[in-house]
């Protein structure tokens, strides 16, 4: 990746990772499936009606908004709500580069490495890890659902690669009417018309504000980067970066929230972190070839 696009990335993921607090504080008085489907209501409107429909065809569109933004970001929504520690969600969710290089095998047929095999037998013996030392003090069904959302971003990721659309920011645009009708229906079966008619006529300041960074920043900004960047380059080459993505999270809930995980948790999360670098940063090795000219004065090589 060139140094813009690699710096681009790095932006995406600092904004990701506060983006845990953010949603997290936000959902205070408002219920997670109402809170989602305000969320992508404001991403996709009224910029629908301005940006152009990505090059893709409607089953690729619809399919991406499915696992992408309506079933990670609702099963995220949930665990936050049940009690899912915000840094901790941020470390959990990683485990979608494991899925994501799993599927990718299974459907682009881009062959898992030794390395990226034994990383990721690494990656998830860290995800076990943390999985039984939170349910040593807290309820594990919260991180069950962490890893749904995980596995539902994944197959998001594999689904934006071959569709390999040119512009990422439409593809966000136009994938987030997917959600907020059945993220609506939902919350009306799950919490009942009267909660969310008194949540939508008390939203606070916060619910406000974190709905503003969510829209703006993490789906706008962060998704329409994030699918441009897959669409160019290797999957393998993009999904590395998201490992910065709990480093921040767990700061930002250390500082906003006090959250401090336990030493076993730190552990665990450390394995897994380890394991998905080893399975996604490998080594660009040029290949054997003649010694290139001596460049004269006054050239230079074009950036590769």
């Amino acid at each position: 990746m060139s140094l813009k696009h690699s710096l681009l990335a790095v932006l995406v993921m600092l904004v990701w990772g506060g983006n845990f607090v953010v949603i997290d504080e936000g959902l205070d008085g408002v219920p997670p499936l109402l809170f989602l489907a305000i969320r992508f209501t404001f991403v996709a409107l009224p910029l629908v009606f301005l940006v152009p429909r990505p090059k893709a065809g409607w089953r690729e569109v619809v399919a991406i908004g499915t696992f992408m933004s309506l079933g990670q970001f609702s099963l995220l929504y949930v665990a936050l709500d049940l009690g899912m520690p915000a840094g901790l969600a941020s470390l959990v969710l990683q485990a979608q580069v494991i899925f994501t290089i799993v599927i990718a095998a299974a459907v682009l047929r881009e062959a898992p490495t030794r390395q990226q095999v034994v990383g990721a037998a690494i990656g998830t013996a860290g995800l076990v890890l943390v999985v039984i030392a939170h349910g040593a003090t807290a309820p594990v069904v919260p991180v069950i659902v962490m890893l749904g959302a995980a596995l539902s971003w994944a197959t998001g990721n594999v689904i934006a690669r071959r569709a390999g659309v040119a512009s990422g920011f439409s593809l966000v645009v136009w994938s987030a009417l997917v959600v907020p009708v059945p993220a609506l229906l939902l919350s009306l079966v799950v919490d009942g018309g009267h909660e969310v008619g008194h949540a939508l006529t008390h939203l606070s300041g916060i619910a406000v504000a974190s709905t503003a960074y969510t829209v703006i920043g993490a789906s706008l900004l962060g998704y329409g980067i994030w699918n441009s960047l897959l669409a160019r380059y290797p999957a393998s080459a993009v999904v590395p970066f998201v490992l910065l993505v709990p480093v921040v999270g767990i700061a930002t809930a250390w500082i906003a929230q006090g959250e401090v995980p336990t030493v076993l948790e730190v552990i665990g999360g450390a394995v897994m972190l380890a394991g998905v670098a080893a399975a996604t940063i490998t080594r660009r090795v040029r290949p054997a070839g003649p010694p290139e000219p001596c460049a004269t004065a006054g050239t230079a090589s074009a950036p590769r």
